[in-house]
């Protein structure tokens, strides 16, 4: 299939473009408030307020876009980054990676649970299952800007994005939408919808994620400028291997542990 003709442009304000890639950014975390302000009302026992809800979405906005923006400069184009520093600052043409935003909105949750006096992990269970919602449309604008395709194929459903050569490849983004964005976010929004072990919630989301993005990586073509490591291993999945342990071991540690979050 050949990639449908879509202008990364949604319209322009005074001249100014807006960007769909902005404007899957701010359906995901608009769509994440609305998320979590739903689970705060069917909570018998909330542990946040509707004000701490808010700051909550400001302080993860901003470690999710300077942490991706900053994680994707260091992990994947670090040369381009040190010879053109401003580069930083072009997020409009894409260029984010989850491991670095991962980063800094665990940096900006450990900040925030130490102003409100909350645990930690009890913050990160709160915000882990609406966390998939931004990743999904996180991907849909992948998509728009024809980036991030996968490996060539013979599939039927192989597209011929317009960088990407004559021949037809997997759709790796819409494979990263359906698995790391809307069966990840089904599975830890039942799972969470019932009172767990602090941590079990983050654990069981650093767990799948870290499964679901080491098996598309395998659709998935590698940055040109890193290309493979030890064989067919790529950086995604150098990087979402820590994920997986980690999940591991918060998920046996919270149910050993056996104390309730109650978010």
């Amino acid at each position: 299939m050949e990639y449908p003709t879509i202008n990364p442009v949604a319209f322009s304000i005074f001249s100014w473009p807006v960007h769909w890639y902005g404007i899957m950014y701010l359906v995901g975390f608009f769509g994440g408030w609305g998320l979590l302000a739903l689970r705060l009302r069917l909570s018998k026992r909330p542990a946040f307020t509707m004000q701490q809800l808010s700051d909550i979405i400001f302080y993860a906005a901003l470690g999710a876009i300077i942490g991706g923006r900053v994680g994707y400069m260091f992990f994947y184009d670090w040369e381009r980054f040190f010879a053109y520093p401003l580069l930083l600052f072009q997020i409009w043409k894409g260029g984010m990676s989850f491991h670095g935003g991962l980063l800094g909105v665990l940096i900006a949750m450990l900040i925030y649970s130490y102003h409100i006096n909350k645990p930690f992990l009890m913050l990160m269970d709160f915000v882990a299952p609406i966390v998939p919602f931004g990743l999904a449309a996180g991907r849909i604008g992948n998509f728009i800007n024809a980036e991030l395709w996968g490996r060539v194929t013979t599939v039927p459903w192989g597209v011929i994005f317009p960088n990407g050569g004559p021949e037809p490849r997997h759709p790796s983004q819409l494979y990263e939408f359906a698995l790391e964005g809307v069966l990840l976010f089904i599975i830890l929004w039942i799972y969470s919808r019932k009172p767990r072990p602090m941590g079990a919630v983050s654990g069981l989301f650093a767990l799948l994620y870290g499964c679901f993005r080491c098996f598309v990586e395998f659709f998935r073509e590698p940055d040109a400028q890193i290309g493979y490591l030890f064989g067919s291993f790529t950086e995604g999945q150098l990087l979402s291997v820590p994920l997986i342990i980690i999940g591991l071991g918060l998920l046996i540690w919270s149910h050993r542990r056996k104390k309730e979050s109650h978010v």
